[in-house]
């Protein structure tokens, strides 16, 4: 859905997976800054907004999710996955209970498929499930935000700033009061720069949540009864995941920075080793310059240099090998 917000000042459409809304608004380090000091907010319209209710919705979510939920408190934000039978990640959910219906977004243009899991895994739950993504647009209030919450809004308030679910229709006069509004680039470099992962950036067909951080803030090793989880609980207990994530400081002098898929390998071999790993995001940081997140083996020393593409790179660990 395109964003009314594309209509103002300055705007620059953002391509790919977050087309629909603005990648910035004609200064990116102004919008990341503005971020960082807590003003300003980000248009995430473009997000699928599903919702939960009856007065199963707890209980019924915590048999698909990984997430314990079953004892959710009102306003109390989390995160989950849904899971494959093979432990592979299928949707990243973000979730509050306002405490008579769950709200939650998901990537672009995965509510459907997602709605057509839950809606095949209803049996006799009491249980309804709405896609609300024509009506409702997610905006994100960053840390340390002022910004007045509409009465009635549902938010998901995290250590990162707060996701509110607005009414579509009342998007631009919102954003025309708490403004100014940063771009999904300014977004995506603090995202990187705290290591937090996004479905289809740092995950591809054959990602487990281990190789990303992901136990504990979206995966609950304390509850079963979920697909995938006999994985999530072998990988824990017997063994290690193949791959990790990997922060990486940049090149500096280099004009382009690598994208998504670009070959990672030791730097002492060159561009014709072996590949280690990909790029999964990269991104210009207002302090940090170019940063990325990437996805490596496991097996990689914690202290090899590498390069992506022909980008010389410097590691930080995010997941222990």
């Amino acid at each position: 859905m395109k964003s009314p917000l594309l209509s103002l000042p300055g705007a620059v459409p953002a391509e790919g997976r977050d087309e629909g809304v603005a990648a910035h608004y004609g200064d990116l380090f102004r919008e990341q800054r503005a971020l960082a000091d807590g003003s300003g907010l980000v248009d995430l319209s473009h997000r699928g907004v599903v919702t939960v209710t009856g007065d199963d919705r707890l209980a019924w979510l915590h048999l698909l999710l990984t997430q314990h939920v079953s004892d959710l408190a009102p306003n109390q934000a989390t995160e989950a996955l849904i899971l494959s039978a093979n432990g592979h990640i299928e949707h990243a959910l973000y979730l509050v209970d306002d405490g008579t219906t769950v709200w939650m977004h998901a990537e672009p243009e995965t509510q459907g498929e997602l709605i057509a899991y839950l809606e095949s895994m209803k049996f006799f739950y009491r249980v309804e499930v709405a896609d609300r993504t024509e009506d409702i647009a997610v905006v994100h209030l960053p840390a340390g935000s002022i910004a007045e919450v509409p009465d009635g809004a549902a938010v998901r308030e995290t250590a990162h700033g707060r996701d509110l679910f607005l009414p579509r229709a009342d998007l631009e006069s919102y954003a025309a009061e708490h403004g100014p509004v940063a771009g999904i680039l300014a977004y995506e470099a603090l995202r990187v720069e705290a290591h937090r992962p996004r479905l289809n950036f740092e995950t591809d067909h054959r990602t487990i949540p281990h190789e990303l951080g992901w136990i504990g803030s979206a995966v609950h090793l304390q509850k079963g009864c979920y697909r995938g989880q006999e994985t999530v609980a072998r990988v824990h207990n017997l063994g290690k995941p193949p791959r990790r994530l990997v922060f990486l400081h940049l090149d500096g002098s280099e004009v382009h920075l690598p994208g998504h898929g670009t070959p990672v390998r030791l730097a002492a071999d060159g561009q014709e080793g072996r590949q280690l790993g990909f790029i999964t995001t990269s991104a210009r940081h207002h302090e940090l310059g170019p940063i990325a997140l990437a996805l490596v083996k496991r097996n990689v020393a914690v202290d090899a240099e590498l390069i992506a593409g022909d980008t010389a790179a410097a590691q930080e660990t995010v997941v222990e090998p």
